[in-house]
């Protein structure tokens, strides 16, 4: 087993270092060349990609470093202890590359995905390489609790050609959210739409307990054109940069500077969402051309990474209305112990909301207020994990001090999360009730899938009908 984990070290290790964008550049640009694209289009298509995942991560840092102080002002003003430090999913990516057997994990799932993809029970190949490393932190979960690293590797298997499964079921909700032509291949396998099947039941409860709800419920495009600017982005950014500086006690200056960059990050959000479409096309053209040719025509999906959805102006209003709400469930929510600041814009989530409810800004708000506490919970009970793996592989981050525990408040998979730890728990010594909780876990999370499953196929047979009357 130590050969297997060298050997994929070795292949693995030197694309990992040069970092998400750089990867992807290179990634993307020799497939549009295999796909017979010429140079110039293929290389313009691996640049905007990078470009776009340099952008986003930019403005993503700017909202969240810009909030942080306010909301510190703000917690300090209530003298709740809240003691583990939310670093954010950066210092977290960090610490699992540091794993050798994330490298491991990630050539594991690169085979299963390509067996797969051979034997016609996926349409996706999975680019998104750097992102295994959410895949890899469950693993090493499991690992944290049992040193067992075969039950480690068959949950990440499990989990990740459920991801598999999950790409292509959502492929005709992107063609709709974005108005994209069915030739596109951009999908993507990102660990946080394994929270669709948890969105959907509780979609589907709300549905029956309230069905009025829609009467009421509206788009941001439907927001815009009633109500004009002040259902902009722009407005939309700018209130919540508000509420936050008048939340965090701060002076009229840094109110002001707050609804500046809520605004012109929230306007931002949607133009980089749109480069990562346009990144796609010439391996879109290439790919639907080399399936026609050599294989009838089947089409081939490409996974990257979820922010080519950030062109929905939704996504980001729901995350701004759900960040104070996160701040003051934080606050109250028994058996917590985070001050979500690194993940105060909730990333891990909204992506998630937006698939399920299409764009119905209440039902995204009100059910993403609802799962906010079961990534807070998830944040806190890896705390000791992460910490533990932090100080293991020395990348502790600066500042945090001696014996303080870190995390992220909401990392994506935060059910995944509980699912490594039960399993991890039953893995060590094979005892009876761990054993049976673990199993009672897995079996609730099947079936959730299953019918998450045949409602996605619902909802897929409909845009298929709705297409088929529009010719």
């Amino acid at each position: 087993m130590s050969t297997i984990i060298e050997f994929a070290n070795t292949i693995f290790q030197p694309l990992i270092d040069l970092g998400a964008p750089a990867m992807m550049f290179i990634l993307l640009t020799i497939m549009a060349l295999l796909m017979g694209i010429k140079f110039s289009k293929a290389l313009e298509g691996g640049l905007k990609l990078a470009v776009a995942l340099v952008g986003i991560g930019l403005v993503i840092d700017i909202l969240t470093g810009s909030f942080a102080p306010a909301l510190q002002d703000f917690v300090a003003s209530t003298g709740i202890y809240l003691p583990i430090i939310d670093v954010g999913w950066a210092p977290l990516a960090t610490i699992t590359w540091g794993s050798a057997y994330t490298l491991f994990f990630l050539m594991v799932l690169v085979i299963v995905n390509l067996v797969l993809l051979y034997l016609n029970k996926t349409d996706t190949l999975d680019v998104d390489i750097f992102n295994f490393w959410h895949l890899s932190i469950i693993g090493l979960l499991v690992m944290y609790y049992s040193d067992n690293l075969l039950i480690a590797t068959l949950l990440v298997i499990f989990l990740g050609v459920l991801k598999f499964f999950n790409s292509d079921l959502m492929k005709p909700t992107f063609n709709d959210l974005l108005d994209m032509p069915d030739s596109n291949p951009t999908t993507t396998t990102h660990l946080n739409f394994m929270l669709n099947p948890l969105i959907m039941l509780v979609d589907t409860i709300i549905e029956k307990l309230f069905p009025f709800i829609d009467k009421y419920d509206f788009d941001a495009a439907e927001l815009n054109s009633k109500i004009g600017f002040w259902g902009s982005k722009f407005a939309i950014g700018a209130y919540l940069g508000v509420f936050v500086g008048i939340l965090g006690q701060q002076d009229v200056v840094d109110i002001f500077q707050l609804a500046f960059i809520g605004a012109a990050s929230l306007e931002l959000f949607s133009i980089v969402g749109t480069w990562f479409i346009d990144a796609m096309e010439p391996l879109s053209q290439g790919i639907t051309d080399f399936m026609n040719k050599r294989l009838g025509g089947r089409q081939v999906l490409i996974g990257i990474d979820w922010p080519f959805l950030a062109a929905r102006p939704e996504m980001w209003a729901a995350a701004n209305v759900i960040a104070p709400i996160m701040l003051l469930l934080a606050l109250i929510l028994p058996g917590n112990q985070i001050l979500p600041l690194g993940g105060i814009i909730a990333i891990g989530l909204t992506p998630a909301l937006l698939v399920v409810c299409r764009g119905k800004l209440i039902r995204m708000i009100l059910i993403g207020s609802l799962i906010i506490p079961v990534f807070l919970w998830s944040g806190t009970a890896i705390a000791p994990f992460v910490t533990n793996v932090a100080q293991s592989v020395g990348a502790t981050p600066q500042g945090v001090e001696t014996g303080t525990m870190i995390t992220h408040s909401t990392l994506e998979g935060p059910v995944e999360k509980f699912l490594g730890i039960l399993v991890g728990q039953a893995a060590d010594g094979f005892n009876l009730m761990p054993i049976v909780y673990a199993l009672l876990a897995l079996a609730v999370y099947i079936l959730l899938f299953i019918w998450y499953v045949r409602q996605m196929k619902k909802r897929n047979a409909e845009y298929a009908a709705q297409k088929a009357e529009e010719k």
